[in-house]
């Protein structure tokens, strides 16, 4: 309910009802409106609000009707701080776009309900059935009742299946079924998947956004809850599984550039899964193993979003870096279930459609209580020569969608089409008319839109979701996605995809019973349930945490080291800097890709040194530029997110996209002279670092993953400073004012330096300051102390390899400050300057070290941790 409080009687306060009739625009003639409960006909008066429309609103009341805009606003700021995200894909690339969700509810009453749910459950049995026949005895395809040529001929018939029994004789542990309205008020079947369908995760988000802006509607309306329908789909793995109630499950992605990527990490940890990609798993002796931090764990069963052809490069498309070799086989040896079973991918095909009717008498005697929108596949040359004249009524779907190896494309709209186009997908046709299928033009019903204080009727096709038991049976998940048209006039996209604009709303399923109070919360633990207690964490998962704590400190120096640079060359400009500044300034920019190799110094050229750097700061193209550096991060943070605060990751997501904004709008609101305001641009950067920072350092559970995000940043750090400090004294800094105040810039000590020693330009307590104190964060002690002890522990439970790399690692603390001070024979400080190239050879030492000891396992002997 809203916050604000009309101040009026409740007998004076206007009807909701009769308010969002008087929002409601007329629906488009012949198709059902949802929002009126009937069939749109021009002409005809509005008439009242379907029952379940009144009730919703009567239960947000007046308040709540004039609240719409706000809880509109609410939703769209909730989905902003989620993160939920949705990746499309056109010829620019890749683009996240924040995931579109309608803030009204598809509403299905209980009675409308159980009729879907038999029709679903039916057509999931049937589906499953088939796949165990086509993989087996195939009957259907020697009585002819599915066409040899449209199963084995479909590039997603999987030939190295044939004959695999999958645990329990379940192929199917999740199936989707798209469904429309059709202007008759009944539900047609329009589309299913069968493969990897998407779309779980989203629709909990969508629940819990929703739910929570009508919480009394929600209640009032008694709509059915979903958490057991997930329950059923664990426990039904389970029974399967050959570790039972102790199995290991793992949700498998293609990664962080999957269009559905966010919804993959949200199941994940909503079902309280190990989200994995192809690379964290390895199978030995027929089993599936994960590889993490510790070893090999075993995996028992992999709830799987990467398509059928990638999943096993020995067996499948041998050029997949997504799958994991020896899958296949594994699954063959029953030592692991996979939902779904590998080879489902052909069922999705529309060519089928025309056949399931006498497939389902034949194979469990029973007439589809659901009926599908009528398909006719052009392969069969009699149907293309009698239906090729009426080609304007018909949608031509592509038969065998998203494959590589035929002919595909995007569903079109025949009479939609201009007359050239028209001719040429003719042709088309002919050329290959197998590649083709017919479908009846669908009408999708109309549901209500919140949209500039209306309610606008858009074309909704609805997903539901069958999910196996185990036991034989289906639960079909009481809700669904639903996906809703961007504007009323669809007819460009009759199956409202997601990669072309549509939008999402929630599915809200009405019971007459009791609402299902099941909660996927775990059964609690006991204090021995805790004994030796740890949080695995994955090889690939660990690299990530590595690299991000490389990155996120590679960046803080590039950006520091930037704003130094270019103060420094202001000040040359003002006062002169010393030529040995100058040239400390040129390596360091260029040994971190702050200018080009051709880039003249700036002795030879201040002005165009500076502008080169300026401009070279937006550029992501350059291997270690600022926008480089801040977009590494942010794919290395996209790949954890299971592991990431929302605020956490909203940071890294945000600095490097306001870096490039604020550095454009600089660049071009002062062309000639950019230099102050693009400081102000690196200061901000700064600020955005050091909260990231703050996030890693004070918001992160100090697992073993934190342990190596830390290891990571102090070889970083390590590197960088030591080198800085190398090259500094190579050129004398130490010697020149200016110089001398520059090393302390780039290790960021000036205050403490200054607190400490007031104006000394001497070099024991510079060096004192910058390599023995380790109650400095920036020493080189204090960096390599805590590389050491985090490595020690991170590393703790193998000694012997642990012990031989850390010997190895510096120990700054240790040298002589007095012999560090004291230079040589020639003036030079040549065992300073030993001591800090080691320092950067065994910090990369280190780096080597842990991937090949980590992250790669392929050491002489596998660790199995647990069996």
């Amino acid at each position: 309910m809203s916050q604000q409080t009309s101040l009026l009687p409740d007998d004076e306060l206007p009807d909701p009802v009769a308010l969002a009739l008087g929002a409601a625009q007329r629906g488009s003639d012949g198709h059902h409106d949802e929002l009126l409960g009937r069939l749109s006909v021009a002409g005809a008066p509005k008439g009242a609000l379907s029952p379940l429309w009144q009730r919703f609103f009567t239960a947000n009341g007046a308040d709540g009707w004039q609240d719409l805009g706000a809880r509109s606003q609410r939703l769209q700021r909730r989905v902003q701080d989620d993160g939920a995200t949705y990746n499309v894909f056109d010829d620019g690339g890749q683009t996240a776009r924040a995931w579109p969700l309608e803030l009204l509810p598809m509403l299905v009453d209980a009675r409308e309900w159980s009729v879907i749910e038999r029709g679903v459950q039916q057509r999931a049995r049937l589906l499953n059935a088939v796949l165990s026949d086509v993989y087996g005895e195939r009957t259907l395809l020697d009585k002819g009742l599915l066409p040899p040529s449209l199963v084995l001929g479909h590039p997603q018939y999987l030939r190295p299946m044939h004959g695999v029994k999958p645990a329990g004789g379940v192929h199917l542990h999740v199936a989707a079924f798209d469904l429309a309205r059709g202007p008759d008020g009944g539900w047609w079947v329009v589309g299913q998947r069968t493969q990897a369908p998407s779309g779980l995760g989203y629709l909990l988000e969508n629940r819990l956004i929703v739910a929570q802006q009508f919480p009394e509607a929600f209640r009032d309306l008694r709509i059915q809850r979903v958490a057991s329908a997930f329950q059923s789909l664990m426990q039904g793995l389970m029974r399967l599984s050959p570790a039972g109630e102790r199995s290991r499950v793992v949700l498998l992605t293609p990664g962080p550039h999957n269009e559905t990527y966010f919804e993959q990490v949200f199941l994940a940890r909503y079902l309280g899964l190990t989200l994995v990609e192809g690379g964290d798993l390895t199978v030995r002796a027929n089993r599936v193993f994960l590889k993490t931090l510790h070893g090999l764990e075993p995996v028992h069963v992999i709830l799987r979003r990467v398509d059928d052809d990638y999943l096993d490069p020995l067996e499948l498309r041998a050029d997949s870096a997504l799958g994991v070799p020896g899958l296949l086989q594994a699954l063959r040896a029953g030592t692991v279930v996979m939902a779904n079973a590998p080879g489902a991918g052909w069922l999705e095909s529309p060519g089928l459609a025309a056949f399931w009717p006498a497939v389902s008498r034949a194979l469990i005697g029973q007439e589809l209580s659901l009926p599908a929108t009528t398909s006719w596949w052009c392969g069969e040359e009699a149907v293309w020569r009698a239906h090729q004249g009426r080609l304007d009524d018909y949608v031509v779907a592509p038969t065998f969608p998203g494959s590589e190896t035929t002919t595909s494309f995007a569903p079109s709209v025949v009479g939609s089409l201009r007359p050239v186009e028209r001719a040429a997908l003719r042709g088309r046709i002919e050329t290959d008319p197998a590649a083709h299928t017919l479908q009846a033009r669908v009408r999708p019903s109309e549901m209500p839109v919140w949209s500039d204080g209306q309610l606008q009727p858009r074309p909704a096709v609805m997903r539901v979701f069958a999910l196996a038991d185990g036991l034989g049976g289906w639960r079909v998940l009481p809700g669904g996605l639903t996906r809703v048209a961007s504007r009323r006039d669809a007819a460009h996209d009759p199956w409202l995809s997601m990669q072309r604009g549509s939008a999402s709303a929630d599915t809200w399923v009405l019971t007459d019973g009791a609402v299902d109070t099941t909660s996927l919360l775990p059964k609690p633990l006991s204090a021995d349930d805790l004994q030796g207690w740890h949080r695995s964490v994955t090889s690939r998962a660990a690299e990530n945490l590595f690299w991000l704590g490389r990155y996120t400190e590679r960046a803080e120096n590039t950006v520091r080291l930037a704003r130094v640079t270019l103060e420094s060359l202001t000040g040359s400009m003002l006062t002169g800097a010393s030529p040995e500044v100058l040239q400390v300034l040129d390596h360091l920019a260029r040994r971190h890709g702050l200018v080009g190799a051709g880039v003249p110094s700036p002795e030879q050229s201040l002005r165009v040194f500076e502008r080169s750097l300026v401009h070279a700061l937006g550029d992501a193209r350059g291997a270690s530029s600022v926008a480089w550096n801040l977009s590494a991060l942010k794919a290395n943070a996209q790949a954890l997110r299971e592991r990431l605060s929302q605020e956490h990751w909203k940071l890294i997501h945000e600095v490097g996209d306001h870096f490039q904004h604020h550095l454009q709008a600089a660049l071009k609101a002062s062309a000639a002279e950019p230099l102050s305001d693009v400081l102000g641009v690196l200061g901000r950067a700064a600020t955005h670092l050091a909260a990231i920072t703050g996030a890693q350092t004070d918001r992160m559970t100090r697992d073993d993953g934190w342990r190596l995000m830390s290891v990571g940043r102090q070889i970083e750090r390590l590197d960088f400073l030591s080198h800085a400090l190398a090259t500094g004294f190579e050129h004398g800094l130490q010697r020149k004012d200016d110089g001398f105040a520059l090393l302390l810039a780039l290790f960021d000590s000036t205050i403490t330096y200054r607190a400490q020693f007031q104006a000394r330009r001497e070099v024991p307590p510079l060096l004192h300051l910058l390599v023995h104190d380790t109650d400095n964060p920036r020493s080189l002690a204090w960096v390599a102390r805590t590389m050491h002890d985090r490595f020690l522990k991170l590393a703790r439970h193998q000694p012997e390899w642990a012990k031989a790399l850390a010997a190895n690692l510096p120990r700054p603390e240790a040298w002589s400050l007095a012999d560090l001070s004291t230079p040589d024979d020639s003036g030079e400080h040549g065992l300073l300057l030993q001591h800090l190239h080691d320092c950067s050879s065994q910090a990369l030492q280190l780096s080597e070290g842990l991937g090949r000891q980590l992250f790669s396992h392929v050491g002489p002997v596998d660790r199995l941790v647990w069996q």
